[in-house]
């Protein structure tokens, strides 16, 4: 096994598109690092580059001690899973996962107990006779990533492996990949769009975007402490809510205040993000994610100076939760993070905004909430989220945010 460095890697096109800019990422030797983004962000042209199927235009690529961006692919000792399972249709099981073997004329002997043990890893023993096409589309992903494992290479490189598969296969293989990938030791670098993959996957997670690294961290740490307002944005479900707000001072407490809401702040969240100090009187984005809204009459704990006030346009009942879309008389937050964030997942914001914005609640199943009711709702200040508008990075103790980019 070996780790995989970035080293100012940058891939142009004749056409003088930068597919990636200056990518600085260290991948530890048995680390299980996620790349994610959106579309075209530039994660995959990033696999393919260490993969040797794409050519490095500027930096250096290396595995392990070895600097690779001339080495043939077939040469970089590392195995690919890809989105399309890319098995031989018209060979067994066995035969597709030893393919790679026979072609580096391993012997039969070692071939077959490879084979075999890898079979028994992922409980394909009893399919070992039988074509792709007799399998279901999760089946057929474990043959693909049998025949990675065999190889015994020095890295895995998985290019969005679970997209073709449906929700709940998603789940189950998610879980097996992490499993594999923790007994097998392999250092593993992954792609993916979902970001729900890639927090449960990753040890950690580099966010890209418009081919830049935005920050690399372990899922917690991107999820408390998001560098800038794009990765505060993009990682989380549902997405964390914006608005703009001013932080004012009234009775000696810190107020921030969203059109005709205003939260008081507490002395927790000041003394965790000590440069709230320095915005005093002036704009910022303040993030509040759904999971730290609760429906007040559930939290009844919650003081009136720490609650919104929302009229609830739609309750989507989950069973174990409920989701309340409400709007509250406050202006979106619209920068060009929060554009291309929407823009990612198919949703067009107009250019006037009006001075109304429509947050998500993930409320308690015991919540009475109804449409068309306003509705109280409590606020964990602990965890409220604040960006600069100008800058779009998160305000926290003045220092640039651990894990960000450099």
């Amino acid at each position: 096994m070996a780790g995989v460095s970035f080293d100012g890697v940058s891939k142009v096109y004749a056409d003088g598109t930068r597919a990636v800019s200056e990518l600085d990422l260290e991948i530890n030797d048995g680390e299980f690092v996620v790349l994610v983004g959106p579309s075209g962000c530039g994660k995959t042209t990033a696999l393919r580059m260490v993969a040797g199927l794409e050519d490095i235009s500027e930096g250096v690529v290396r595995i392990g001690e070895r600097v690779v961006n001339h080495v043939p692919s077939r040469d970089r000792d590392i195995a690919m899973v890809f989105q399309s399972y890319a098995l031989y249709p018209h060979l067994s099981v066995y035969d597709n996962i030893a393919f790679g073997l026979r072609v580096k004329k391993v012997p039969k002997e070692e071939i077959d107990k490879r084979v075999t043990e890898a079979a028994h890893v992922l409980g394909l023993e009893q399919f070992l006779k039988r074509k792709p096409r007799a399998l279901s589309g999760g089946q057929r992903q474990r043959v693909a990533m049998g025949r990675a494992i065999v190889r015994e290479p020095q890295a895995f490189l998985m290019d969005e492996p679970l997209s073709n598969l449906d929700a709940k296969l998603r789940v189950q293989m998610r879980a097996e990949i992490s499993r594999l990938q923790h007994d097998l030791g392999v250092t593993t670098v992954y792609v993916t769009h979902d970001q729900v993959e890639a927090m449960t996957m990753g040890d950690r997670v580099a966010v890209m975007r418009k081919g830049e690294l935005q920050q690399v961290a372990d899922p917690q740490e991107l999820y408390d402490r998001p560098v800038n307002l794009f990765v505060g944005g993009f990682i989380g479900s549902p997405a964390m809510n914006m608005v703009e707000a001013t932080l004012e001072r009234a009775d000696g407490a810190l107020v921030a205040t969203a059109g005709d809401q205003r939260v008081v702040l507490d002395d927790d969240t000041l003394a965790a993000k000590p440069a709230l100090a320095h915005y005093e009187g002036r704009e910022i984005v303040l993030g509040i994610r759904p999971e730290d809204l609760e429906d007040a009459a559930l939290a009844s704990e919650v003081p009136p100076e720490r609650r919104l006030r929302g009229l609830v346009r739609l309750r989507e009942a989950l069973g174990s939760e409920i989701m309340v879309h409400f709007t509250i008389a406050a202006r979106p937050a619209m920068t060009e993070d929060v554009r291309e964030l929407a823009a990612d997942v198919g949703e067009v914001l107009p250019e006037n905004v009006e001075p109304e914005t429509t947050m998500v609640a993930r409320f308690g199943a015991r919540s009475r909430v109804r449409e068309g009711e306003t509705a109280e709702i409590a606020v964990d200040t602990r965890a409220l989220h604040f960006f600069d508008p100008e800058t779009s990075l998160g305000i926290y103790d003045g220092a640039t945010t651990k894990g960000a980019a450099s």
